[in-house]
């Protein structure tokens, strides 16, 4: 099973970038999908192509339009599809939503930006509630796979300049250490680290200036984590910066079910 995670900024402008070219290509299992910023109603065209391509597809979108919203494609269809999690102001955004599979169960999740100390505080409480969901999900759902945009570098190797980022937010002290604190209590595994011990692999690169991913001046804050007892199944996990239909790249794990 194939499962890529990609930050699309907006499925409509990747979609004309040739994001449907590139998953015919890529040809995944399940993608999950983050930074919609459409209603279905709004996609309709969009989803065609993608049912065409053999994908069934489940969108969870923000209230306030042209915002934030989750998705997850798959060619399987799944046993059951969770949109949300239950905490209002959460589901209000679009943040979460979970396919279930046998064997597995897939979360698309998109973590605030903390642009400003108000919005860092509100991706301070999210961390603080998403971890405690899992934590609690874990136990009914203990074969998770959480893909999503973190928005979080967690150590130096992750940063191109992990000084200069020493303040500020997706590198903060408090962001690392809530990451941390993560993968121990709800017992995840960074699927890329895994595999991938070298520098220089980021997921997401500055539009602020052109040359920032030219020169591969980037963050990896998009990830593929993985429940413990699936470690075994896991065969390898990858970046793939040459995929450029958005500010961000995919992520990808492969596992092995058979």
């Amino acid at each position: 099973m194939k499962i890529f995670s990609y930050n699309v900024n907006g499925i409509r402008a990747a979609m004309k970038k040739g994001l449907n070219e590139w998953i015919a290509a890529a040809q995944p299992d399940v993608l999950c999908l983050q930074e919609i910023k459409a209603n279905e109603d709004q996609i309709l065209n969009e989803i065609a192509i993608l049912t065409e391509m053999g994908y069934h597809s489940y969108w969870h979108s923000a209230e306030k339009k042209g915002y934030s919203g989750v998705a997850i494609l798959t060619k399987e269809k799944p046993m059951h599809v969770e949109f949300g999690t239950g905490i209002d102001y959460i589901d209000k955004e679009g943040r979460v939503l979970r396919a279930d599979f046998p064997g597995v169960s897939i979360i698309s999740v998109y973590v605030p930006s903390g642009t400003n100390m108000d919005r860092l505080d509100f991706k301070m409480q999210f961390c603080r509630d998403f971890l405690n969901y899992i934590k609690e999900l874990r136990i009914s759902h203990p074969n998770l796979v959480i893909c999503g945009d973190y928005n979080i570098c967690h150590e130096a190797i992750d940063i191109w300049d992990p000084v200069r980022n020493a303040k500020v937010s997706g590198f903060l002290p408090m962001e690392r250490e809530w990451l941390s604190s993560y993968l121990e209590e709800c017992d995840l595994i960074d699927s890329f680290r895994y595999f991938v011990k070298e520098p220089h692999h980021y997921s997401w690169w500055s539009q602020r200036f052109p040359s920032v991913r030219l020169d591969n001046k980037g963050w990896r804050i998009d990830y593929n984590m993985v429940s413990r007892p699936l470690e075994k199944k896991m065969v390898r996990a990858a970046i793939l910066p040459e995929a450029k239909h958005s500010d961000h790249c995919p992520v990808m794990v492969e596992l092995n079910f058979g």
